[in-house]
């Protein structure tokens, strides 16, 4: 739609965004699994498996926000939240509203789009490059 052409020279500008503030959500859920902070639901001893998971999110997440190796850290915290899904919440019923895991879809294709995009403006990335 002609109308709306101009704003494809902010595409840089907002797919930054994306990738910054879906970072930040993540890094959170890395640090609730990893320093109760903030107070959740994961306090106390980890299995390994969560701490795997925790590891990757906080790690990854501040990778991500930073714009740094941004196409596999994506593609690895992609896969995650999709074993995460199917291994979490899937058993627990069906429909993602129900079992929880809308986050985790959500997560799992913003990062797999990101992949495929690149990290927009604001990026370690670019300056690599």
């Amino acid at each position: 739609m002609k109308a709306f052409d101009f704003l494809g020279r902010y595409q840089p500008f907002a797919l930054a965004a994306l990738r910054i503030m879906t970072a930040l959500q993540f890094v959170e859920h890395g640090s609730q699994k990893l320093f109760d902070f903030p107070a959740g639901t994961h306090a106390g001893a980890l299995d390994s498996l969560s701490l795997g998971a925790g590891i990757l999110e906080f790690a990854g997440g501040i990778l991500l926000a930073l714009g740094l190796f941004t196409r596999p850290v994506a593609l690895l915290l992609s896969g995650e939240m999709a074993i995460a899904y199917f291994t979490a919440h899937m058993p627990r019923d069906f429909f993602p509203v129900n079992n929880g895991g809308d986050a985790a879809i959500s997560f799992c294709f913003i990062f797999l789009y990101l992949v495929f995009a690149g990290p927009g403006a604001f990026a370690l990335d670019n300056r690599r490059a």
